[in-house]
């Protein structure tokens, strides 16, 4: 088991390596940008996964968190200047507005159970949604305003390399997390949560924590969103998000955050070239429809996600290695 999980490192460490060597072998933008939204939505998936794979919360509004980073950043970056200061600033308001709603809603939300926590997950993200549309004079509506940002971030070589290490020490903090006598216990809960409570744990403690830690990082990522558009809109706050968050998470594998950053591939580029294959023949304007086929294609065949049903197969192989 420790030789496959140092395997496992190092590949991790060849993939990370490549992609950040890749920007200065191959030159293209459109692949830069696109590969700086998979980084972004990997960590968004990532939050996602926390909830979903490893605590068995089902939510509906996670997009509320990734909202208020986007539009905290887009608000500091318009009404003062764009400086790095201001960027600081902003990232703490972000995780301390993320962590503090979080917490409550969490607090309000987390004792009910299944659908009824879902949807009031998604009532939450909608009264957000709302306040963004009416708001008009601090967010301008449904129209959205633009804004300018640091130096350091107009580069698009030097974002995707700050979007990269972000998504890598996310991934390793919460790999440490769910490693951690804390996660061990956030998962007992997604197991069997009646008799992790007989065991004396306070379940409701443990679900507040993953969604503090979830929002918190979910709001990050938001902000990373904006910043690469440098501009953001009520979209931010849709249900949309939250469901490429879910489908990111299905198709990677629930439960592996790997399975996160390989579903954010998968969707991001997928949609990319279904959108680019509009312009070649009118019938791919229907994109959505041949996204659904390859979402249905890949639940068919990887039923556990890609990364769940690739550690199986290697789990029936070793059995039968060992039967021999």
């Amino acid at each position: 088991m420790l030789r496959l999980n140092k395997k496992t490192s190092y590949l991790y460490l060849v993939a990370a390596l490549f992609l950040l060597i890749f920007p200065f072998v191959y030159e293209s933008r459109t692949l830069l940008i696109l590969l700086t939204q998979v980084f972004i939505f990997a960590m968004f998936a990532m939050s996602y996964d926390l909830l979903l794979g490893y605590t068995g919360i089902v939510s509906f509004g996670h997009a509320m968190f990734f909202g208020i980073g986007a539009y905290t950043i887009g608000i500091f970056m318009k009404s003062y200047e764009p400086s790095f200061y201001y960027l600081l600033l902003a990232f703490v308001v972000t995780v301390l507005l993320t962590g503090i709603i979080s917490f409550f809603i969490g607090l309000l939300t987390l004792r009910l159970k299944s659908h009824f926590y879902a949807m009031l997950t998604l009532a939450f993200s909608g009264l957000f949604l709302v306040l963004a549309e009416k708001w008009r004079s601090l967010t301008y509506g449904n129209d959205g305003f633009t804004f300018r940002v640091p130096d350091l971030l107009k580069d698009r070589t030097d974002f995707y390399l700050i979007s990269l290490v972000l998504m890598i020490l996310v991934f390793l903090i919460l790999r440490r997390f769910i490693q951690s006598p804390l996660g061990r216990v956030i998962q007992a809960i997604r197991e069997n949560e009646q008799r992790t409570e007989s065991l004396g744990f306070h379940v409701l403690h443990y679900k507040i924590i993953a969604s503090v830690v979830s929002g918190v990082i979910a709001g990050v990522a938001g902000m990373l969103y904006s910043i690469s558009l440098r501009f953001v809109n009520t979209s931010v706050f849709s249900i949309d998000i939250t469901l490429d968050a879910l489908l990111m998470t299905i198709i990677g594998g629930v439960g592996t955050l790997v399975g996160a950053v390989i579903g954010s591939g998968l969707i991001e580029f997928a949609h990319h070239w279904l959108t680019e294959m509009a312009k070649v023949h009118w019938i791919f304007e229907r994109w959505i429809i041949f996204f659904g086929i390859i979402y249905i294609l890949v639940v068919m065949f990887f039923p556990q996600g890609i990364v769940g049903t690739l550690k199986n197969l290697k789990f029936r192989k070793n059995n039968r290695q060992e039967s021999k």
